[in-house]
Protein backbone atom coordinates (compact mmCIF):
# COMPACT_ATOMS: atom_id res chain seq x y z
CA UNK A 1 0.00 0.00 0.00
CA UNK A 2 2.98 2.29 -0.55
CA UNK A 3 2.02 3.37 -4.03
CA UNK A 4 0.70 6.87 -4.57
CA UNK A 5 -1.46 8.10 -7.43
CA UNK A 6 1.29 7.81 -10.05
CA UNK A 7 2.26 4.30 -8.95
CA UNK A 8 -1.35 3.12 -9.04
CA UNK A 9 -1.80 4.64 -12.50
CA UNK A 10 1.14 2.52 -13.71
CA UNK A 11 -0.43 -0.61 -12.18
CA UNK A 12 -3.71 0.09 -13.99
CA UNK A 13 -1.97 0.76 -17.31
CA UNK A 14 0.73 -1.93 -17.34
CA UNK A 15 -0.49 -4.79 -15.15
CA UNK A 16 -4.24 -4.52 -15.72
CA UNK A 17 -3.94 -3.20 -19.31
CA UNK A 18 -6.73 -0.65 -18.64
CA UNK A 19 -7.09 3.09 -19.15
CA UNK A 20 -7.03 4.92 -15.77
CA UNK A 21 -8.61 8.00 -17.40
CA UNK A 22 -11.93 6.22 -17.96
CA UNK A 23 -14.92 6.67 -15.69
CA UNK A 24 -13.97 3.72 -13.45
CA UNK A 25 -13.12 3.30 -9.79
CA UNK A 26 -10.01 1.12 -9.38
CA UNK A 27 -9.69 -0.64 -6.03
CA UNK A 28 -6.47 -1.92 -4.46
CA UNK A 29 -6.10 -3.89 -1.24
CA UNK A 30 -3.05 -4.43 0.98
CA UNK A 31 -1.53 -7.81 1.84
CA UNK A 32 -3.11 -7.87 5.29
CA UNK A 33 -6.46 -7.06 3.63
CA UNK A 34 -7.21 -4.39 6.24
CA UNK A 35 -6.47 -1.40 3.98
CA UNK A 36 -7.92 -0.31 0.68
CA UNK A 37 -7.12 2.42 -1.82
CA UNK A 38 -9.46 3.64 -4.54
CA UNK A 39 -8.30 5.57 -7.60
CA UNK A 40 -10.74 7.60 -9.68
CA UNK A 41 -10.26 10.04 -12.58
CA UNK A 42 -12.58 13.02 -12.09
CA UNK A 43 -11.98 14.74 -15.43
CA UNK A 44 -9.47 17.30 -14.18
CA UNK A 45 -7.44 15.16 -11.79
CA UNK A 46 -7.27 11.93 -9.84
CA UNK A 47 -8.97 11.25 -6.53
CA UNK A 48 -7.23 8.83 -4.17
CA UNK A 49 -9.27 7.39 -1.30
CA UNK A 50 -7.77 5.36 1.53
CA UNK A 51 -9.58 3.30 4.14
CA UNK A 52 -8.10 1.27 7.01
CA UNK A 53 -10.25 -1.10 9.01
CA UNK A 54 -9.67 -0.94 12.75
CA UNK A 55 -10.56 -4.62 13.10
CA UNK A 56 -11.27 -7.38 10.61
CA UNK A 57 -10.33 -7.81 6.98
CA UNK A 58 -11.83 -7.07 3.60
CA UNK A 59 -13.25 -10.08 1.77
CA UNK A 60 -10.84 -9.64 -1.10
CA UNK A 61 -10.09 -12.02 -4.03
CA UNK A 62 -6.66 -13.58 -3.68
CA UNK A 63 -5.63 -14.05 -7.32
CA UNK A 64 -5.16 -11.82 -10.36
CA UNK A 65 -7.78 -13.75 -12.34
CA UNK A 66 -10.39 -12.47 -9.90
CA UNK A 67 -10.08 -8.90 -11.24
CA UNK A 68 -13.59 -7.94 -12.26
CA UNK A 69 -16.22 -5.25 -12.37
CA UNK A 70 -18.51 -4.89 -9.38
CA UNK A 71 -21.82 -3.13 -8.88
CA UNK A 72 -22.29 -0.14 -6.55
CA UNK A 73 -24.06 -2.47 -4.09
CA UNK A 74 -21.12 -4.92 -4.13
CA UNK A 75 -18.78 -1.97 -3.51
CA UNK A 76 -20.81 -0.98 -0.42
CA UNK A 77 -20.67 -4.58 0.85
CA UNK A 78 -16.92 -4.62 0.32
CA UNK A 79 -16.44 -1.36 2.27
CA UNK A 80 -18.51 -2.82 5.11
CA UNK A 81 -16.21 -5.85 5.29
CA UNK A 82 -18.70 -8.20 3.64
CA UNK A 83 -18.13 -10.53 0.72
CA UNK A 84 -19.25 -9.25 -2.66
CA UNK A 85 -20.98 -12.62 -3.10
CA UNK A 86 -24.13 -12.40 -1.00
CA UNK A 87 -26.20 -15.51 -1.83
CA UNK A 88 -29.24 -14.29 0.10
CA UNK A 89 -29.31 -10.84 -1.47
CA UNK A 90 -32.39 -10.05 -3.49
CA UNK A 91 -31.47 -9.88 -7.14
CA UNK A 92 -32.86 -6.99 -9.18
CA UNK A 93 -35.00 -8.01 -12.11
CA UNK A 94 -34.71 -6.50 -15.54
CA UNK A 95 -38.37 -5.68 -16.00
CA UNK A 96 -39.58 -4.28 -19.28
CA UNK A 97 -43.31 -3.52 -19.23
CA UNK A 98 -45.23 -4.85 -22.21
CA UNK A 99 -47.85 -2.55 -23.60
Amino acid sequence: MRKSIDGLILVVQHQLQLNPFQNHLFLFCGRKRDRMKALYWEGDGFVLLYKRLESGQYQWPMDAEAVRSITPQEFRWLLEGLSIHQPKAVKKLDFTPSI
